[in-house]
């Protein structure tokens, strides 16, 4: 499974590309107004700093609007995916955009029909909300087990994107339903690293070797 990251901070970027497993960035609306620059200016400093896809989100929510604006975005560099919603516009623009070689991804997917949809449009990624949708109570790995499902039943390309990730659990259990990329805020990143037992087993072996090498210091070895 690929790892995105989901950020539009360029320390964070950086930060997590020391670690030579991020293969994207993903961004939205909110993400980018933090960061207080326009989005192609913010989508053009981060497509400077990583080698591989970054989705940029559309604003405009009518077809022409977006069709346009998606456009926009993909001339900002090669590695631009255009971001789009899925509703009955952001379908039609998936579309066009789609039949001129745009890649785009189709973002706040919650159900199996609807990355039907996605991918029947030509979407290079649709993206699930797996903690999102388990916030209202229904099984948010299913829906990601269902779309893979489908998508390998019909040969569809479109890669599944799971969003909205709350744990390590989540990014284990989506590796595992065959989900094609994961995209997760640094934060949750950081923590696929940890656990007790490997700082525990880690200061164990430096204690034993350190043990080891000072007794022959002592006895002259």
């Amino acid at each position: 499974m690929k790892f995105f990251l989901d950020t539009a901070n360029p320390d964070e970027i950086r930060r997590a590309l020391r670690w030579g497993i991020v293969d994207g960035v993903t961004t939205n609306p909110s993400l980018i107004a933090r960061e207080g620059r326009p989005t192609d200016e913010q989508i053009a400093i981060i497509c400077d700093l990583v080698d591989g896809p970054v989705s940029a989100p559309v604003i405009e929510t009518e077809t022409r609007a977006m069709t346009m604006e998606g456009r926009s975005l993909a001339r900002i560099h090669p590695n631009v995916v255009v971001k789009l919603p899925l509703t009955q516009d952001g379908i039609a623009a998936c579309s066009e955009l789609s039949r001129d070689g745009i890649r785009i991804n189709m973002t706040l997917c919650f159900t199996a029909p609807q990355a039907l949809l996605a991918a029947k449009a030509g979407a290079c990624y649709v993206s699930p909300f797996v903690g999102r949708l388990e916030d209202t109570g229904a099984p948010g790995i299913d829906l990601i087990r269902d779309i893979v499902a489908i998508y390998r039943n019909y040969g569809f390309e479109t890669q599944v994107l799971a969003a909205s990730l709350r744990g390590p659990a989540h990014v284990a259990a989506c590796a595992l339903a065959g989900a094609h990329v994961g995209t997760m805020p640094l934060k949750l990143m950081e923590s696929l690293f940890l656990h007790p037992l490997t700082d525990k087993g880690l200061e164990q072996f430096l204690n034993d070797y350190q043990k080891t090498f000072a007794f022959e210091a002592i006895s002259g070895r």
